[in-house]
């Protein structure tokens, strides 16, 4: 079997996504490069926890014809051969649908990161992806455009987030950055709007808490 550890490594990526509510059903996807020439992707449509190492795909970059996997990749592979191709100094893309994010992607704009240790990850702001459906070139190319070498977070309008970075470990890191910038950015738009005398002030404080509630933790793979 071609590169069964980084096919493995997908494996256990995928159920750590999973585990951290990032994955959800069969929604979320990631790529890993294997070397200059081939990636390794999830398989479509298929359970993280009934994953196998046999089942993630083998692709060829340059033109995503299948070398190994037993079943079909995911639908998003051309998305994440484009970032892969693009930023040649990133090893993994990581597709998410993430709660908090993938919530600021209804709003489509980008979101501020002000605090050093996220920009490290995730670059000075995270970029809004114009909509387009899933799965299509179409998306692909909006994603294209909008990929810059210094970030390495977007948002998806309407479809979650996308992030990329040198390593699988730098990767994983940002989806979890990308969850604390969202969930503050969204504490505080609402909390100015729980501020005010109206008749939702009790449904937005009540929000507040949930949120408040909600535990960011980084992810070791």
């Amino acid at each position: 079997m071609k590169f069964q550890g980084m096919r493995q490594q997908v494996v256990e990526m995928s159920v750590m996504l999973a585990d951290h509510g990032y994955f959800a059903a069969t929604g979320g996807n990631l790529a890993l490069k294997a070397d200059d020439e081939h990636i390794v992707v999830t398989p479509s449509a298929t359970d993280y926890y009934q994953m196998t190492a046999e089942d993630v795909c083998v692709l060829r970059l340059r033109d995503l014809a299948k070398v190994d996997g037993a079943r079909k990749p995911s639908v998003e592979t051309g998305m994440h051969a484009k970032v892969l191709r693009m930023r040649t100094d990133c090893r993994a893309s990581i597709h998410t649908h993430q709660p908090v994010a993938s919530a600021c992607s209804l709003l489509g704009q980008p979101l501020p990161v002000p605090r050093a240790e996220d920009r490290t990850l995730l670059g000075n702001e995270v970029r809004a992806v114009g909509y387009a459906p899933s799965g299509t070139s179409w998306l692909s190319g909006k994603l294209a455009k909008a990929l810059r070498p210094d970030i390495n977070a977007y948002l998806l309008r309407t479809h979650g987030a996308i992030c990329c970075g040198s390593s699988a470990e730098r990767a994983m890191l940002a989806i979890s950055a990308l969850e604390r910038v969202a969930l503050d950015y969204l504490r505080t738009r609402i909390a100015v709007r729980a501020a005010q005398s109206s008749p939702q002030q009790p449904a937005l404080r009540h929000l507040l808490a949930t949120l408040d509630a909600q535990p960011i933790r980084d992810m070791a793979v």
